[in-house]
């Protein structure tokens, strides 16, 4: 197995979806291969964006293309994808991430492999960026974040490095990456109910929930991905309320009180679209939410 980069342009001709799959080239198919059940990063290329290295995920296998002949899909591995806490920047302190890429006095090298959108990374390289996207201690920086007491470490104690990979698995850090995300995604607002709510100590009220549950099929992506408020996360979870193609806020009418729907929506019913329009929820998680969840609770099973 090996470790890839990946570039990534979103609107390009290859259907891509981050948190799915990678279309790719026949040139590319070899190195694709030995990737299958390693992991890779993503790389936005310069002219794209801003981001540089962006996300991580696990290359479950590779199949062609259907009716494309000389194209190929790798299917990324379902709950590996995991987008970066920060982006990580193409060069730091004027030198590039990734070895191969990297002059002995530490510049860039010309050349185009830079442009190569598949190319095999180090384990070490893969680790360095990943730290920086996702650093070790995430969970002891979110616990921190509104209340620097409330993680307790013994003065002069050592943080326990957990190796890559087992970060990248454990559920509780994927949980808190996904509610930094979503949560800055729409400015810390309920997407539904339009509020921002914060509690004595500053800390957000907004929840993060997944369209497409985890155990379901979803993945970790920020545009599978709702900030709603926790009675407004209840519902959807329940299937109580549910979101449109065009964005309108649908409502279980026979199992909410018309009373309710007043005070919880916006006028007008339409979710609120994160600030980055590229963090906005796919229509296919939302389409699965519709199918799968709205409308399926029982009456009975709902109290107010």
């Amino acid at each position: 197995m090996v470790k890839l980069v990946l570039m990534h342009k979103a609107g390009s001709i290859y259907d891509d979806l981050p948190d799915q799959v990678y279309d790719f080239p026949r040139q590319y198919l070899k190195a694709m291969k030995e990737a299958v059940g390693d992991w890779i990063v993503y790389y936005e290329p310069v002219k794209a964006g801003p981001r540089g290295y962006f996300a991580t995920a696990q290359i479950d296998r590779v199949i062609p293309k259907p009716d494309q002949e000389g194209r190929f899909l790798a299917l990324i591995r379902p709950g590996s994808f995991l987008p970066f806490d920060r982006e990580v920047p193409r060069l730091l302190d004027g030198s590039p991430l990734e070895s191969a890429l990297t002059a002995l006095d530490g510049t860039p090298l010309p050349g185009g492999l830079a442009q190569s959108a598949v190319r095999r990374i180090p384990e070490p390289d893969f680790a360095r960026i990943v730290d920086l996207g996702l650093p070790q201690q995430l969970e002891e920086i979110e616990a921190r974040r509104y209340d620097p007491r409330s993680f307790d470490m013994a003065e002069g104690a050592q943080a326990f490095e957990r190796p890559v990979v087992e970060r990248l698995l454990r559920r509780s850090y994927r949980d808190i990456a996904f509610r930094r995300k979503v949560r800055d995604a729409y400015d810390y607002r309920c997407a539904i109910s339009g509020l921002r709510l914060r509690n004595g100590g500053g800390r957000p009220e907004v929840q993060a929930a997944h369209i497409r549950p985890v155990e379901h099929g979803g993945s970790d992506s920020v545009r599978n991905g709702l900030a709603l408020s926790g009675t407004l996360h209840w519902m959807f979870d329940r299937g109580l309320i549910s979101v449109a193609e065009d964005c309108s806020i649908l409502v279980s009418r026979n199992k909410v009180p018309a009373d309710v729907v007043d005070r919880l929506l916006l006028p007008g019913g339409k979710l609120i679209p994160p600030h980055d329009p590229t963090d906005a929820p796919h229509p296919e998680n939302l389409r699965w939410h519709r199918e799968n969840i709205f409308g399926q609770t029982a009456p009975g099973d709902v109290a107010w």
